[in-house]
This record gives C-alpha cells, structure tokens and sequence, in this order.
C-alpha cells in the first residue's frame, strides 16, 4: 500500500518537459518567492537542539553569549570563517533589538526597546558586511530604496518606512528602526570607524556591537555611550593588527603571555 501510494504521488508530479512557457516562469517565481521568504526568517532556524548545526557543537559561540550577563565588555578574538560577525555579534545584537530570546538563552537580556549601534571599518565595508548581514540587501524602486529584509534581523520586524540614509555613501544606512516584542521599537543606528571618533559622541546606547576591531579612541567612546544605562558592547574580529591597546586591554593583566 505504502509503495502504491509513492507511485500516485510520483504520477501526479508533473513533468518540467510538459509545462508551457507560462508555467514555467509561474513556477520559477513560486520558487523565488519561497526563497524570499525563507530568507526573511533566517533568525530562527539558528542553533537549533538537534542536527548537523545543533548549537551544542558551537561551544564558544555559547560561552560568548552566557558571558554576557557578568560583563559589560566582551570580545571574540577569531581565525576567519568561524561565524564571529554572523553567529555571534549579529545574532546577539537581534536579540536584543527584537527581545526575542531564544528559550536557551542564558546571556544578557534587555526587556524594553533599545538603542545600538552596530559598527565597522569603513563606509563601504560596514555597509557590505554589517549592514547586509543585519537587514539584508538594498532594492531599487524607482526613487526609493528598500530594505529586503533577508538579513538576521526578521524582514517582518523591520520598519521599512521608518530608517534614515548617510549623505555621501551609497545604499548606507544611517538608522532603522526594528519592532520589539514589547510592541514597541529598537533604534539602530549603522557606523563606521572611518567617521572618526567624533561620530560616536552623543546619546547612550544599551548595546553596541565592533566588528572588526575598533581604534582605541573609538572603543573608549563606545565604553563611555554604554556606561550611563549599564549597557553592554562587544567586538568580533580577528586580531590583524597585533598586540593592539585594544587586544591587550582584555588580556589578562593587560600583556601578551610570554
């Protein structure tokens, strides 16, 4: 019977070779648009219990969030290709941005709607990697822009009508909003080290996010916007420059070991 019916369901399947030209492109747009979607809700099919990818084989990824909750500062120091920018600072910096935490979660957690920055090296890299790993990529419809929203953060909790755009650099984002369990919404707010300490002066932030490493005079300003509202920042990158201020400062006692 059960062979029986896999020979039904082979049967109603219909061949490629007999669709029309119309049916195929619905077809390839069906596909396309499942993909979309499946895309917008990335946030959700990560460190899951079971499985190739459970996140019990992401040790480190782990300890760096629980860690969270004792200290205000954190860095991950890694090699390359490990998943630093994408598991671990823009996984963590939706979490707070959404309140959505996952049932395992164990880090720091913030209950309200918050205000952060997530940063990079220059306009065009903190636009390439961190901006599309957090939203996603940037369509063209006519005159306006729009976030697709297939990036960590949920394309549904995105306010796509609610985000301001940096002067002079293409496609870059300056802030968008995002839309909290709470029912109200988080600010983030895009940068850049290459806009010189000087922008990263002003309001408090509960949360900000380095990747790659910052210059000391921009990481003592991003310590400074955290500490009024018992805020948190935290660094992903792997160290090219070396025994760096930066590097050395969460080193023990502040010196490389011998």
């Amino acid at each position: 019977m059960c062979g029986l019916k896999r020979k039904r369901k082979l049967l109603l399947q219909p061949s490629l070779e007999n669709l029309s030209r119309e049916e195929l492109e619905a077809l390839s747009e069906a596909l396309e648009e499942e993909k979309f979607r499946g895309d917008r809700k990335l946030f959700s099919t990560l460190y899951p219990e079971k499985g190739p990818l459970r996140r019990e084989l992401y040790k480190k990824h782990m300890e760096f969030f629980k860690v969270g909750k004792i200290y205000r500062e954190r860095c991950a120091m890694c090699a390359n290709r490990v998943g630093k920018t994408f598991g671990m600072g823009a996984y963590e910096l939706t979490c707070h941005l959404t309140g959505t935490y996952p049932d395992w979660w164990v880090g720091r957690k913030f209950d309200t709607p918050i205000e952060a920055w997530a940063a990079g090296k220059t306009n065009e890299t903190t636009r390439d990697i961190v901006q599309s790993t957090m939203v996603g990529r940037i369509a063209h419809a006519g005159n306006r822009k729009i976030v697709d929203g297939t990036g960590m953060i949920p394309g549904d909790l995105l306010s796509l009508d609610d985000h301001t755009w940096k002067a002079g650099v293409p496609d870059l984002l300056d802030t968008i909003k995002i839309k909290h369990v709470s029912g109200g919404k988080s600010l983030l707010g895009i940068k850049s080290y290459q806009q010189g300490r000087g922008s990263f002066e002003g309001t408090a932030k509960h949360a900000i996010w380095c990747d790659e490493e910052p210059p000391e005079d921009i990481y003592g300003e991003c310590v400074i916007r955290t500490a009024t509202v018992g805020g948190i920042i935290f660094i992903t990158f792997t160290p090219l420059a070396g025994m760096s201020a930066v590097v050395l400062s969460f080193l023990p006692k502040g010196s490389a070991p011998e």
